[in-house]
């Protein structure tokens, strides 16, 4: 199973769940989710297989999402509209992502990755 591990190598959580990953022998490929800024399509397919809302997808605590003033239009924007935004800039994406084969796991939980990783 291929994984892919969508980090900014600055952020505590990324590098807490690549710890992870690493000790519980999981083999992934790293991106640098500003560096490799996920694609609209990339995104519409990461929202899907996340089984999460779109708002989900969304770094709620970041600088640039409180810069843009997003709280509001997230409510308010479409689907669309909202995966564009996503699209333009990695730092407004929460992180770390894990993409899996038929899932996406965004945030990092451990009992969560451990039951869908079954470690």
């Amino acid at each position: 199973m291929a994984i892919t591990f969508l980090e900014y190598p600055k952020c505590s959580t990324c590098k807490k769940a690549k710890k992870w990953l690493k000790e519980n022998n999981i083999e992934f490929t790293e991106r640098h989710i500003v560096e490799d800024n996920p694609t609209k399509e990339e995104l519409k397919e990461f929202y899907e297989k996340s089984g999460l809302t779109i708002n989900k997808l969304f770094n709620t605590s970041g600088m640039m999402y409180r810069e843009l003033n997003l709280k509001d239009k997230v409510k308010i924007a479409s689907e669309d509209e909202l995966l564009e935004i996503l699209s333009t800039n990695g730092m407004l994406v929460k992180r770390p992502l894990l993409v899996l084969e038929d899932k996406v796991l965004v945030g990092f939980k451990e009992d969560q990755w451990k039951e869908i990783l079954n470690k």
